[in-house]
């Protein structure tokens, strides 16, 4: 997310019908539902201290959690907060909690905002920072049913439906197979987003294949998505749910002179380069870094301004040829 991104207001997609996004067991208007604020972060406000705000991200190698830092860095600097992102570089549940559980035990932070890659995993230590008086929200992947104090994001579920609203137009009433990936079909954002696709197509007479994992590594994902694409030869379309197995199925297409249309999710360099060659039909951005500006700044409106904690719904665009050098890249 590029830093002038974060000065982006996106306009929410038609298709969608896409409005403030509270999820399901999401909880807003921070300090609600018995929480109460812990006492060294009472003091820590009240001694005018600078505010600690840890935005912790579930994988920080991804070329996606560049314009995020972005957007937190911005909010560090117009709020005059210390903000950092952290988070595993590896995408490992297990470190992103244990980071966290340290922070929260070591009363290291005023405030948190979480991106999870497995939602199960993140609910329990997104508990204890409650339980201990740390206002803690999620941003970019929700966490529904958990005691977050609010969501900032792109609503997952109708992107996907978004997506399939419009390669069903791109398709042109076409029928036969097409194939899905994910960098990470077990993540919580990867079923959400499929759930949405599934339910977009539904009626089409398009059969879903998928969705096929890629893991995050350029020349797995590759290797992956030619298995895939091998395995299903009379395949008509290939749709990604990510950043970056959109990339490696561009890469497979073009290397193939593939006449099959490829679409995806956000607007990373080279995603940018297969829209303006044509490889790429078009892809949906979900503003990463506004996300990390604003999970930044509802934290510290509720600490310094007593605002109440509410969800933010960070908008979506459609992106091809139309637009690409008009929209930031997103890495």
């Amino acid at each position: 997310m590029i830093t002038t991104l974060a000065a982006v207001v996106f306009a929410a997609l038609a298709a969608a019908g896409c409005g403030g996004v509270v999820q399901s067991g999401s909880s807003s208007g921070g300090g609600g539902g018995g929480f109460q604020l812990a006492d060294y972060i009472k003091e820590d406000v009240k001694s005018d201290q600078k505010l600690k705000i840890a935005v912790s991200y579930h994988d920080t190698s991804l070329g996606f959690a560049v314009p995020i830092r972005e957007g937190v860095q911005k909010a560090a600097k117009d709020l005059g907060v210390d903000a950092t992102l952290i988070g595993p570089a590896n995408g490992s549940a297990e470190e992103q909690v244990s980071e966290l559980q340290t922070l929260i035990t070591q009363k290291k932070v005023d405030g948190l905002a979480v991106s999870s890659a497995s939602s199960s995993a993140l609910k329990p230590v997104i508990a204890q920072a409650y339980n201990a008086g740390i206002p803690i929200i999620s941003f970019n992947t929700d966490n529904p049913g958990s005691k977050q104090m609010a969501f900032i994001g792109q609503d997952l579920k109708k992107s996907g439906e978004s997506l399939a609203e419009r390669f069903k137009k791109e398709l042109g009433g076409k029928k036969g197979k097409v194939v899905v990936f994910s960098v990470d079909t077990g993540a919580g954002w990867s079923h959400d987003r499929f759930s949405g696709f599934q339910e977009g197509m539904k009626g089409s007479g398009l059969e879903v294949k998928g969705p096929v994992n890629t893991g995050d590594e350029p020349s797995q994902a590759f290797t992956a998505v030619q298995n895939a694409m091998t395995a299903n030869k009379d395949a008509i379309a290939i749709a990604s749910l990510d950043c970056c197995s959109v990339d490696a199925a561009a890469k497979w297409a073009q290397q193939n002179n593939a006449d099959i249309p490829v679409v995806g999710f956000d607007v990373l360099p080279q995603t940018a380069n297969y829209i303006r060659d044509g490889v790429v039909e078009f892809t949906i951005s979900q503003n990463p870094s506004k996300q990390g500006y604003e999970a930044v700044k509802v934290l510290n409106d509720y600490l310094v301004k007593d605002k109440p904690i509410k969800s933010v719904d960070t908008g979506a665009l459609f992106v091809d040829k139309s637009n690409i050098d008009k929209v930031p890249l997103e890495g």
